[in-house]
């Protein structure tokens, strides 16, 4: 595939007012992804935009309209809603497509533009060269006629639907009466919806990382930032700690002790749980690259598959839908239930946990521990510009740390989809030698990004 200029892992993403997260690409996103849903027919299309708290999703949202409705689609905005929230409103309400304004756990500078499909599915790498083909062509052409030009309306009652999508996932006859949770929601998307799905469920619910300014998403909270929702689990004594993300498709966990649980030990936990019931469907799940090994050998024990995929949730879901996995998700806390949602949902990944919480009777604490993490390191590596890894120096550092792990563990490294990051991700059973590796990959990159 031809090199995209616009489109990443997740969407297109960056600083917001520099090159790709402008207005004008958000209109040319806009009119090219409208002309390329459009259908044949007489009826009207529609796109749904939901967006997180960012200042500069107010210039990102009516830019996107402008481009929308100048080819021809009616538009609904949700205003401050989760990712997953608009992946399922775009099915539900038949879209023809739906648009997500989030650059999810990054800082307030940046943002970001993901789309979805009818099917409320993340969009194929295919479909979004095409969209770039289009964004860089003639946009005079296929404009809507004056009358034909589409129509905007806010939609307050978006919310209210999602809450109740999310407390349908909850098994009925269990109820989160007598639960403390923290929430944490970052000051993102999900600082309405969590904490009111949580409360009608019967938790009581202290909140935090609920007052939004344009500036604090993610800052020093969320899934991020988990030592801010352990301390307030400690402060007010609660049963579990809950932390999304800016749009909320990610969670991580934390015990009444205020242990962080990652990705990975959520996915353990509800495998285990899907197993014992005979509801985890495709012999087992789907991660990536980037979970620990200790989870592997978990579900081998079990009998159970590890499938791993690139890092990326939207590849996580293409191999669980190719394969009938109905659980797959990431270390750093994307956790895909096929069975509710066509994408990471991090507040109904939480209902899960708390659902077996709720049915074992033990403390977090105990539930948490599903298996023994094999020893990881990891390091981001900033570089300014170039191909690191292509130096001799580095591709030798590498080849060396995989001779010496001898088969006893892994050794990943890769650049970062979203930022201009080298990721560097060691494990195996001896902790030092893996530390020692990482350490010294990380030298290698520092040396040839200088």
């Amino acid at each position: 595939m031809t090199k995209r200029g616009y489109f990443g892992t997740d969407g297109i993403r960056g600083q917001a007012n520099l090159f790709p997260m402008t207005a004008e690409v958000a209109l040319r996103a806009g009119m090219a992804a409208g002309k390329l849903f459009r259908t044949s027919g007489d009826r009207r299309h529609l796109v749904v935009i939901g967006k997180d708290t960012r200042l500069s999703g107010y210039m990102i949202e009516p830019a996107l309209v402008a481009g929308f409705t100048s080819v021809g689609m009616d538009v609904r905005l949700f205003g401050p809603l989760p990712t997953p929230a608009v992946a399922m409103m775009t099915r539900s309400m038949r879209a023809d497509l739906g648009v997500m304004i989030s650059a999810s756990h990054n800082n307030f500078a940046d943002n970001g533009i993901k789309l979805f499909g009818p099917d409320g599915y993340k969009l194929s790498d295919a479909v979004e060269a095409e969209i770039e083909a289009h964004m860089d062509e003639g946009l005079q052409e296929g404009l809507a006629e004056p009358k034909q030009l589409g129509r905007v309306a806010r939609m307050d009652e978006a919310q209210a639907r999602y809450i109740e999508l999310v407390k349908a996932t909850f098994p009925r006859n269990l109820s989160l009466q007598g639960l403390r949770v923290v929430i944490d929601c970052a000051h993102g998307a999900a600082y309405k919806v969590a904490p009111t799905a949580l409360y009608e469920l019967g938790a009581e619910v202290i909140e935090i990382g609920v007052a939004p300014n344009g500036l604090n998403i993610n800052e020093e909270c969320g899934s991020t930032y988990p030592s801010t929702m352990a301390k307030a689990v400690r402060d007010y004594r609660a049963d579990l700690g809950i932390a999304l993300d800016g749009d909320a498709d990610r969670v991580v966990i934390c015990d009444e002790k205020g242990t962080v649980v990652d990705g990975d030990q959520i996915m353990a936990t509800i495998a285990a749980a899907l197993a014992a019931k005979d509801k985890l469907s495709g012999g087992g799940v789907v991660a990536t690259v980037m979970s620990n090994l200790g989870l592997e050998r978990f579900l081998s024990e079990r009998g159970l598959k590890l499938e791993r995929t690139a890092v990326g949730d939207r590849y996580v879901m293409e191999r669980m839908r190719a394969g009938k996995f109905n659980l797959g998700g990431e270390q750093s806390g994307h956790i895909i239930l096929s069975d509710h949602s066509t994408t990471g949902d991090g507040l109904i990944a939480g209902l899960q946990v708390m659902a077996e919480l709720v049915r074992s009777g033990k403390p977090m604490s105990a539930l948490a521990r599903q298996f023994q993490p094999v020893p990881q390191k990891l390091e981001n590596v900033r570089f300014a510009g170039g191909k690191p890894l292509e130096h001799e120096t580095v591709k030798s550092a590498i080849k060396d740390a995989e001779q010496r792990l001898n088969g006893s563990g892994r050794v990943l490294v890769r650049a970062s989809g979203t930022e201009p990051l080298i990721r560097i991700m060691a494990e195996g059973d001896d902790e030092k030698l893996v530390g020692q590796l990482v350490r010294e990959i990380a030298g290698a990159v520092k040396s040839a990004a200088a």
